[in-house]
């Protein structure tokens, strides 16, 4: 029989001990996805805050960015692997739903002349090499959000929302590598290989349109025939693909130096609105956007998504969940660019709130 001295000495469980042991792997858990759980004077209840908890450090913003990063890269890679461990190449890519290695043949790698998959090792090996740049990126991120300083030093990367000219200079470098991600899409195109062209079902170098009314025409509808609601989404030439690549990235690129080397118009100061809540209000409009068009581009056009490898328009193959997804990602991103910018002009207005429930109390009240 135990002594009562040995029954004390055995450590107790109370439930406030459990609560603490739960808290130690469910509160970082919960964390790492936005929740916060402590009120503060901006948010009055626990909410998805997301990143913007970070505006005011810098430091953490960076890692924060890092991180995400690195789960992009991280997932791409990781599906590429799992989509290759099922991969027959005896079958088409759509009916196999497939959604990375038809990319991948897209850009004419892994195929031959006819769009047949002949070598599956670029896939293996572009996969890898997203998997390790994920570490990389990862360990960044961890860094900046954990070991690193809350804030960046002004005379590096640090930054004050309200300084323009260093707002602009990071909208400078963020559009210049856009640029060269669209330069490398060109230059794949017209010298690495070339891609692969659906309308004579075979590889080959493209030769760019730069025509400037025939590219820029397609913003407005004007087609090669005629008036179209579509837009760009009706392009039916890779010539007029990759033309318009090498001007997103001669338009990226100039522009990013642009802002680099200028300071912020004054119509600029006055319309805008310079906070870290507006920023990422602007952002989430931007991804918006693009996710509605890739959801049309994705539905209606042959041309960039290949219906060897996509499935025929109309289908019931992937063609209908990649829609479904960039739509429902362009629709989560348009209600946190209208969520973010309401925060933000309310802000300006001395006015803050933290869930949905304050802001239609409160404006109702205002009004």
């Amino acid at each position: 029989m135990q002594t009562l001295d040995n029954e004390d000495s055995r450590a107790v469980e109370t439930p406030e001990s459990t609560s603490n042991s739960r808290a130690i792997f469910w509160t970082p858990a919960w964390r790492s996805l936005g929740w916060s759980f402590e009120a503060t004077e901006e948010e009055g209840a626990p909410l998805l805050g997301g990143n913007i908890r970070f505006k005011d450090f810098s430091g953490q913003l960076l890692g924060a960015h890092i991180a995400h990063a690195g789960l992009i890269v991280l997932w791409a890679g990781a599906m590429t692997l799992f989509e290759l461990s099922h991969f027959d190449p005896s079958l088409p890519m759509y009916e196999q739903n497939l959604i990375l290695l038809p990319h991948l043949a897209t850009l004419g790698i892994g195929i031959d002349a006819s769009g047949q998959v002949i070598d599956t090792y670029p896939y293996y090996v572009i996969g890898m090499l997203h998997l390790i740049s994920s570490a990389v990126l990862g360990a960044g991120g961890i860094y900046h959000a954990v070991l690193g300083p809350k804030k960046l030093a002004p005379k590096g990367f640090g930054y004050d929302w309200e300084d323009g000219n260093k707002m602009t200079t990071i909208l400078g470098i963020h559009l210049v590598l856009l640029g060269l991600g669209a330069a490398l899409l060109v230059i794949k195109a017209i010298a690495l290989g070339g891609i692969y062209d659906p309308l004579i079902e075979k590889v080959r170098l493209v030769q760019p349109n730069l025509d400037p009314a025939r590219i820029f025409g397609y913003l407005f509808g004007l087609s090669p025939n005629g008036w179209t609601i579509t837009g760009i989404t009706s392009v039916d030439n890779l010539e007029d693909v990759i033309g318009g690549h090498v001007w997103v990235s001669l338009l990226c690129i100039v522009g990013g130096l642009f802002h680099i080397i200028s300071k912020p118009m004054t119509w600029a100061k006055k319309v805008l609105i310079w906070s870290g809540e507006a920023y990422l209000s602007y952002s989430l409009g931007a991804l918006a956007m693009v996710g509605f068009i890739v959801a049309v581009f994705v539905s209606a056009n042959e041309i960039v998504y290949p219906s060897i490898f996509y499935g025929p328009i109309g289908s019931d193959y992937v063609r209908v969940s990649l829609a479904s997804v960039h739509a429902g990602l362009g629709f989560l991103a348009l209600v946190g660019h209208l969520w973010h910018a309401s925060r933000a002009q309310a802000a300006t207005r001395g006015v803050s709130y933290g869930t949905f429930s304050e802001f239609m109390a409160k404006n109702i009240t205002a009004n």
